[in-house]
């Protein structure tokens, strides 16, 4: 797939450029405050960030459509987003896809290439099968507990895996 490269400013005013992730993968989310799926979707979001950064994460949040800045800064801080979110506009989301679905997640390998275009919530399981082999071994290797079956009593129990 192509590569990607673009910039945009944060909810703080500050430019990020897409060459400055470095050798980073790049989990690029476009979503919006009053997407109740892109909202369920954000812890998930914040936790790979904090498990998965040493081994080479990065989740960047686009807010598309561009939201004012005060109302963005206000949101993130009331769920504690732990990771840089930026302003998109339709022509930065329309490199990855030409639809309004929301959310979106792009997922961009070391070298900049766009690996993966996730329209929805990116499941735990999407995030396993396509991000984690990006990821370094080591941090690849500690992965977040998730519910599993119990087939015997037909319930959902939490399982570290």
């Amino acid at each position: 797939m192509a590569a990607a490269s673009s910039f945009a400013r944060s909810c703080h005013g500050a430019r990020h450029e897409s060459s400055g992730v470095g050798s980073k993968v790049v989990l690029l989310n476009f979503w919006a405050t009053w997407c109740p799926p892109c909202r369920a979707e954000m812890p998930d979001l914040v936790k790979w960030q904090r498990q998965y950064r040493s081994g080479g994460l990065q989740v960047i949040g686009v807010t598309y459509p561009p939201a004012r800045r005060a109302e963005v800064r206000k949101f993130t801080r009331g769920i504690r987003i732990n990771y840089p979110v930026v302003f998109g506009a339709k022509e930065t989301k329309a490199l990855f896809d030409s639809g309004e679905a929301l959310p979106l997640s792009v997922i961009i390998d070391r070298e900049g290439n766009v690996r993966d275009v996730i329209q929805g919530i990116i499941l735990p399981e999407e995030f396993e099968q396509k991000v984690e082999p990006l990821l370094d071994n080591k941090a690849a290797g500690q992965r977040m507990s998730r519910p599993a079956r119990n087939p015997q009593a037909g319930t959902w129990k939490s399982q570290a895996r």
